[in-house]
């Protein structure tokens, strides 16, 4: 059967949902690589696609492009995980260094945001037809579609045509998605203070095409003073004016509309995609000092993050609340002593007051070691008032401890002559399961960025250093998107990467190891993944494609 659903009339993409669909068998018969178009957003104006090429052959493809003509006032500006060339209507797209090889019966796939409402037409897989033939192929005869977890309302408008029988349609199409299966979740953290010196907006979520792939949205931090919940940052969430150019749907604030910043822009999001949920977090490294005091009074300090979340200039953005304590009865940047039924009694408070229509999620410790932070708190009592909980499985090792030994800050499993037993993920969702978690409750956790060290003379884990490395931001901290060209990965331990350049060692995540770290999520039943955060990808979004699958 070929595989690849593309079809030409607009007919055929009102049957076909949010799939384009056309089925014909090779007359051959034999099995060959084949390609498969299929939009996963659409919002009138544009849309965002993804091609699958599923290798039905005996033997490795060792490499793969994929070309495609589209009609004048159709353009693609942007793609991820594969390379981009255009040359007038025709685009291309080839592997990059890290997915070119599909074994037999093995899967690789790509997306882009397209605009215009024109069709792909003349796919061509590595030169062949896409449908697995041997030339390029157009057949108009025999749609079908597929199972979709969407529902779709359609309006057609009819038009006549003087020089065929049959009559051309125009369609738009606006899909809302189903909540997604479990393990399906995609939760990415959006950083207020990204829009200042980092210069990543909301409308970069969109433009990096992660915005298609993700489940929620975290917005971080609200503050945590005397008690109540509070704002972080007035400016940065809901004053700071955007110009046409910056802002999400392409049209500048004004100085009396009632909402700008951060918070207007995600409104603007979610419209463009309307299945986007966005979570207040409130809390963090910084602003968990105050967590003590609120659990003291539950009750008023739920009632605080209610009117602050509900508030009706910006009810509408939020679709529940984040709570990111650094740690309950335990020492983060400050000590807390409200003992371990502290976390268990605020979110009760918080469940019983925001009600059963809105999330309430929970970034905790994923200290696996016996005694613990997880076993300081009342963690699985929590999580019976949580939709769903999220170990922080990263930064258990950095250059704090400035000579080293060096180790990966996200390790998944355990390895020989790690530094401390009981700090990777394997054991902290094992410790969360052996307290009565469900699986499907727990996320996996990601960093976006490296933790390294300078003044390292070896490749291997577990040398001495001198101290952080080199970091724009923060010593012995960097994005992965810097990372990945100053200092590649060349080596992997416990199911992550690390460098060795010069003499600085960084370890963090590829698009590799998270795909690894992706299965075997699935492998232990757990509810998604979530990440820190979205400035540290790259501007094609490479890591959330890879976290996506």
């Amino acid at each position: 059967m070929s595989r690849f659903r593309w079809h030409l009339t607009a007919a055929a993409i009102a049957a076909a949902a949010v799939t384009f669909g056309i089925v014909a068998a090779p007359a051959s018969g034999a099995a060959s690589p084949t390609a498969e178009f299929e939009k996963t957003q659409d919002w009138g104006s544009g849309w965002t696609g993804k091609v699958t090429i599923r290798n039905g052959g005996s033997s490795a493809l060792t490499s793969w492009a994929v070309e495609f003509d589209l009609p004048s006032g159709s353009n693609i500006p942007s793609a991820w995980d594969a390379a981009l060339t255009k040359t007038g209507n025709h685009y291309k797209f080839t592997n990059l260094s890290w997915n070119g090889g599909v074994p037999a019966g093995g899967t690789a796939s790509f997306g882009f945001n397209g605009s215009g409402t024109g069709s792909p037409s003349n796919c061509t897989l590595n030169g062949a037809a896409c449908s697995g033939g041997t030339n390029p192929t157009t057949t108009t005869s025999t749609t079908t579609t597929r199972p979709s977890s969407t529902t779709t309302t359609t309006s057609t408008t009819k038009t006549t045509s003087s020089t065929t029988s049959t009559t051309p349609t125009t369609t738009t199409t606006t899909t809302t998605t189903t909540p997604p299966p479990p393990g399906g979740k995609v939760v990415g953290y959006f950083a207020e203070w990204g829009v200042y010196g980092r210069g990543y907006h909301v409308k970069n979520i969109d433009t990096s095409g992660s915005a298609a792939k993700l489940t929620h949205i975290n917005y971080a931090f609200g503050n945590v003073q005397n008690g109540q919940c509070t704002i972080g940052d007035s400016y940065a969430d809901y004053d700071k004016a955007y110009t046409a150019g910056e802002s999400v749907d392409g049209v500048a604030d004004t100085w009396d509309q009632p909402l700008r910043g951060s918070f207007n822009q995600l409104r603007k999001l979610k419209k463009k995609y309307p299945n986007l949920k966005v979570i207040w977090s409130f809390g963090g490294w910084t602003w968990s000092g105050g967590f003590g005091q609120a659990a003291a009074n539950a009750t008023a300090f739920a009632e605080s993050c209610y009117k602050l979340v509900e508030d009706p200039r910006w009810a509408d953005v939020f679709d529940g609340i984040d709570i990111d304590w650094e740690y309950p009865n335990a020492c983060g940047l400050s000590c807390d002593t409200s003992g371990p039924a502290a976390f268990k009694t605020l979110l009760t408070a918080l469940r019983a007051k925001f009600g059963s229509s809105n999330l309430i999620t929970a970034a905790i410790s994923a200290d696996g070691s016996n005694g613990g932070k997880l076993d300081l708190a009342d963690y699985a009592g929590g999580a019976q008032s949580l939709d769903w909980i999220m170990p922080m499985t990263y930064d258990f090792f950095g250059a704090w401890d400035a000579k080293g030994p060096t180790a990966p800050h996200s390790p998944l499993t355990s390895y020989t002559g790690i530094p401390h037993e009981g700090f990777n993920t394997a054991d902290a969702v094992a410790k969360l399961k052996s307290k009565g978690i469900p699986s499907s409750k727990i996320l996996l956790g990601i960093g976006f960025y490296g933790r390294g060290w300078t003044g390292v003379t070896q490749a291997a884990p577990g040398g001495t250093a001198t101290g952080a490395g080199p970091g724009t931001y923060e010593a012995g901290i960097e994005d992965y998107k810097v990372l990945k060209t100053r200092c590649p990965a060349n080596g992997t331990i416990a199911g992550t990467a690390y460098a060795f350049c010069g003499n600085q060692w960084w370890s963090y995540d590829t698009p590799a190891t998270i795909a690894g770290k992706r299965s075997w999520a699935a492998s232990q039943g757990l509810g998604g993944s979530f990440f820190w955060e979205l400035s540290g990808d790259t501007t094609n979004g490479e890591l959330i494609s890879a976290l996506r699958g």
